[in-house]
């Protein structure tokens, strides 16, 4: 087993994460999703597919009171998700699961979610791809026990009508994301581009898609990370490392 560490999450006081580097530390596009959900007075019950080890569900945790599921197959990965929320005593709000994202939707009720979140695979898998399939990072970042229609179609039966499906992807298969979620009769609300800097391309997405909503698509403001090699203000907020 890794050695295991235990980290603040960012900015946040009292709230820790058990991480492991041999797995992956909780990253920059995680955090992003996570302040990017819009989350209303109505929000009641909240699915992350492929939770890692929690960092969606424990910021979304300090923004709302709504019970909140993680999803993660590996199973050392989901223990340490697991002591993680109990590290922080968060256990009456947040339950992690330890199942497939495929076939998910059995183990609830038809439309229960008003909100699902996932932070998936970025990259496409083939089987002439020389990497190693039992490795923790390969899992998270490549499409090898699913691919991004799969977990459309999963979040899909999960979801509320109207309720959001929100997602953090590569700008490079925006097209391709949103041709399989017009297919599924979603309809993306709110879209925001993620830049490394001013004067780069867009390298990351975040989505928000309505799940049977009507038309009508809002493109925010992009979001740059780093200025003057350090991270923009607005980066250093979500962090909660900004001024107020």
């Amino acid at each position: 087993m890794g050695k295991e560490v235990i980290h603040d999450l960012l900015g946040y006081d009292g709230i820790k994460i058990i991480q492991r580097p041999d797995m992956f530390n909780f990253s920059l596009d995680s955090t992003l999703l996570a302040d990017f959900v819009n989350l209303l007075s109505k929000t009641s019950k909240i699915l992350d597919l492929g939770t890692g080890n929690a960092p969606i569900p424990l910021f979304l945790s300090m923004k709302t009171k709504a019970k909140i599921i993680g999803v993660e197959l590996q199973k050392d990965v989901f223990d340490l998700a697991k002591r993680t929320i109990e590290l922080n005593k968060l256990e009456d709000q947040i339950t992690i699961v330890n199942q497939d994202i495929k076939g998910i939707h059995k183990l609830y009720e038809n439309s229960e979610f008003d909100i699902v979140t996932c932070n998936p695979p970025f990259f496409k898998y083939k089987e002439s791809s020389h990497i190693n399939k039992t490795d923790y990072k390969t899992i998270a970042r490549h499409e090898v026990f699913i691919t991004l229609e799969e977990i459309i179609i999963e979040a899909k039966r999960l979801l509320t009508t109207k309720g959001s499906f929100v997602m953090v992807h590569r700008t490079e298969r925006l097209i391709e994301i949103i041709n399989l979620l017009t297919k599924h009769k979603f309809s993306v609300k709110r879209l925001r581009l993620v830049y490394p800097k001013i004067g780069e391309d867009s390298n990351m997405v975040l989505i928000d898609a309505s799940n049977n909503g009507l038309p009508g698509l809002k493109i925010l403001e992009p979001l740059y990370v780093h200025e003057n090699n350090s991270y923009t203000e607005e980066i250093l907020k979500i962090f909660n490392f900004g001024k107020e």
